[in-house]
C-alpha cells in the first residue's frame, strides 16, 4: 500500500472536464480548490462537439462552438492564475466528449478527471447517467465525480474498504489526499447478509489493516463495520461522520472487471451529496 511509486496516489495532474453548463460550476470550483489545497497543474478541458459532416454543413457553428469554448477556457484559467494555480487548457474535438476527454487526460498523463453530475430526484436518483457511468469505467486514471451543491472537502474522508485491490489503491489514493489536507480519515467497511463466518471476518480484518496504514503515516483514523447494503451503508455513513469526501475504487470484491464501474460505486456516486472519487488501479 506504498503510494510513493503509485499513480493511483499522486494528485500532480488534476484534470478539470468542463462545458460551462449549470451542472459543471461546483466540478470547476471544487477542482480550482483541489489544486490550490494540494498543488500540482490544472489542466482545463472542455471539447468540440464535431464530425467532418458538421464542419462540411455548417462551419459557422462549429466556428461559434470553438469560440465559445475558448473562452471558457480562458476563462477559468483566468480564476486560476488568480490564485497562483499551475494551469493549461486543453481543446478536444470530436462527435463523442467522453471519448475525448478521456484521450486528452490519457495524452496529458492526468491523474484524476474531475467532473460533474447532473442533481436527480426520486426514482432517477440512484442512476449515475449514462457519460458519468461510462467516464468512470473507461477512464485510465481515477475520476472525481463532484454533485452539484457540493464543495470541497475540509472535514472527513470516508474511506470504502473491502479488501480488494481495488480498495488498496483506494486507500493509496485517500492516505494521500489526507496528508495533503491534513484531515481524518473513516474506514468503511461492510458486511452483507449473505456473508459467511469467514467473509464477515475477512470485512473486519480489512478494515483494521487499512485504519493500521493510516495511523502509521500519523493520520486520524477510525474504523466501522457494519452489516447491510455497501452503497446505503457507504452514502448514510458518510452523512453521520459528516465527510465530505468519498473515497472509493471503481470496483469490488464481487465486480467483473470488465464491466464499466461496479454496482456499488455506481449507486454511491448516484446516491451521494458530496464528492465521490472513484479511483483506478
Amino acid at each position: 500500500m506504498n503510494s510513493q511509486l503509485s499513480p493511483t496516489g499522486r494528485l500532480e495532474r488534476i484534470m478539470l472536464a468542463t462545458d460551462g453548463s449549470e451542472y459543471c460550476a461546483d466540478a470547476e470550483r471544487v477542482a480550482l480548490a483541489m489544486v490550490e489545497k494540494c498543488g500540482g497543474t490544472l489542466l482545463i478541458t472542455s471539447i468540440v462537439i464535431t464530425n467532418p459532416a458538421a464542419e462540411s454543413v455548417a462551419p459557422d457553428l462549429i466556428q461559434a462552438a470553438e469560440e465559445e469554448t475558448h473562452a471558457l477556457l480562458q476563462r477559468i484559467h483566468g480564476e486560476a492564475v488568480k490564485r497562483g494555480i499551475a494551469a493549461e487548457t486543453v481543446v478536444g474535438r470530436g462527435p463523442d466528449p467522453v471519448d475525448e476527454i478521456i484521450a486528452a487526460a490519457e495524452r496529458e498523463r492526468a491523474d484524476v478527471i474531475v467532473m460533474g453530475r447532473r442533481g436527480k430526484r426520486g426514482l432517477m436518483k440512484r442512476m449515475i447517467g449514462d457519460a458519468t457511468s461510462r467516464a468512470v469505467g473507461k477512464a485510465k486514471c481515477s475520476v472525481l465525480v463532484v454533485m452539484e451543491g457540493a464543495a470541497m472537502w475540509r472535514k472527513r474522508i470516508l474511506l470504502a474498504t473491502d479488501g480488494s485491490r481495488f480498495s488498496d489503491a483506494a486507500a493509496v489514493a485517500a492516505t494521500k489526499i489526507a496528508e495533503l489536507c491534513r484531515l481524518p480519515v473513516t474506514v468503511v467497511s461492510t458486511i452483507r447478509d449473505s456473508f459467511n463466518e469467514e467473509r464477515a471476518a475477512a470485512a473486519d480484518e480489512s478494515a483494521s489493516r487499512v485504519r493500521e496504514h493510516l495511523q502509521s503515516r500519523k493520520i486520524e483514523a477510525d474504523k466501522v463495520v457494519l452489516r447491510g447494503d455497501p452503497d446505503k451503508l457507504i452514502v448514510e455513513t458518510a452523512q453521520a461522520r459528516e465527510a465530505d469526501l468519498i473515497v472509493m475504487g471503481t470496483h469490488g470484491r464481487t465486480g467483473w472487471e470488465r464491466v464499466v464501474v461496479g454496482s456499488v460505486t455506481e449507486s454511491v456516486i448516484g446516491s451521494s451529496r458530496i464528492p465521490v472519487l472513484a479511483v483506478k488501479l
